[in-house]
């Protein structure tokens, strides 16, 4: 087979696994689907890019499918259940969380395919690997796209639950009072001119998901990990403490994985599109970068909302000033020992 031939037949077999995972051929130019979902053309566009996907012109690339779900926003539009900016807002929101969620799922299920011998590293677009991805295809869509709204289910009901809770308590929908926590690994930068790039995306990968795990079963909720950094909340202080304690200790016993450093501040919190935003969090920031290795510190109002905790200890520090801030009461938060 010539290269141009084998590059045919690799352009071929990625457009057609592309129209396996959307559920049918891409048949519609953008303008034939703003028509046919009945929506202004710059609307479409509009949204489209919110999404987060390149114009993409006149080229056919868009479904059936892609109607469908362009004439429910536009039907919720008409009905003045949303507004434009908020239609907007919605789109972005998708776009950016399932963006990351297929990335990842493309990492992982592509590298345990090549585990299994299933598709061959070096021609994955081969007559043999296809037919093996086909296969896969046909098993792991529909399972995934179930668990994908089971999930956003649990999430959204979650949430909803406790943007209530915080307005029943401050009064307002978009604050509430909240402990924010930092953790950030020291010399991680150093440590990333040494190690190759696998050994880099395992340690990165074993620390973000190790983390996950401590955060949710002490009673956090992890907002977003920054490779070496991850930020979390918890609806109070001796929760948001047993979180930042937990993870000390979880990898405080991993050699491969930096020393943590740990910070804590409670107050009200701003929250927006999953992220938090305010002084609270920029306090927390400081203190992270203020604690020592395998160390835990806590701003004054975290110290106070902990009081006596069977467990932990409190152990105060002498003010500083912190930037952006100004003087702070810090206090070292360690696990009691008997």
């Amino acid at each position: 087979m010539t290269d141009e031939a084998r590059g045919r037949r690799s352009d071929e077999v990625v457009d057609d696994l592309v129209d396996v995972v959307l559920g049918a051929p891409r048949r519609l130019t953008r303008e034939q689907v703003a028509a046919a979902a009945g929506v202004p053309l710059e609307d479409a566009r509009r949204l489209w890019r919110a999404m987060g996907f390149a114009d993409v012109g006149d080229a056919v690339a868009f479904t059936d499918a892609d109607v469908d779900a362009l004439r429910l926003l536009g039907a919720l539009l008409d009905r003045g259940v949303l507004d434009r900016r908020t239609a907007v807002d919605v789109a972005r929101s998708l776009g950016q969380t399932t963006a990351r969620l297929a990335d990842w799922q493309a990492d992982t299920f592509g590298r345990l395919l090549v585990e299994r011998g299933s598709i061959d590293p070096r021609d994955p677009l081969s007559e043999e690997s296809a037919a093996s991805m086909f296969r896969e295809m046909d098993v792991l869509l529909p399972v995934l796209e179930r668990l994908l709204v089971h999930g956003w289910r649990r999430q959204l009901a979650a949430a909803i639950e406790r943007g209530l809770g915080d307005a029943e308590r401050d009064g307002n929908v978009e604050t509430g009072h909240l402990t924010v926590g930092f953790a950030d690994q020291v010399g991680f930068t150093r440590l990333t001119r040494r190690l190759e790039e696998d050994e880099l995306a395992a340690l990165v990968e074993r620390f973000e998901s190790r983390s996950a795990d401590v955060v949710a079963a002490a009673g956090g909720r992890l907002i977003k990990t920054l490779g070496d950094e991850i930020l979390f909340v918890a609806g109070d202080a001796v929760a948001a403490a047993e979180v930042a304690v937990r993870l000390i200790e979880a990898h405080g016993d991993d050699e491969t994985v930096p020393r943590l450093r740990i910070g804590l501040a409670t107050g009200v919190v701003v929250s927006r599109r999953g992220d938090v935003f305010g002084t609270t969090v920029n306090l927390a920031s400081r203190l992270t970068a203020e604690a020592r290795p395998d160390s835990v510190l806590v701003d004054a109002a975290t110290a106070e909302a902990i009081g006596e905790v069977p467990g932990l200890r409190l152990r105060a520090m002498l003010p500083r000033a912190v930037r952006g801030i100004g003087l702070v009461q810090p206090y070292v938060l360690e696990r009691a020992r008997s």
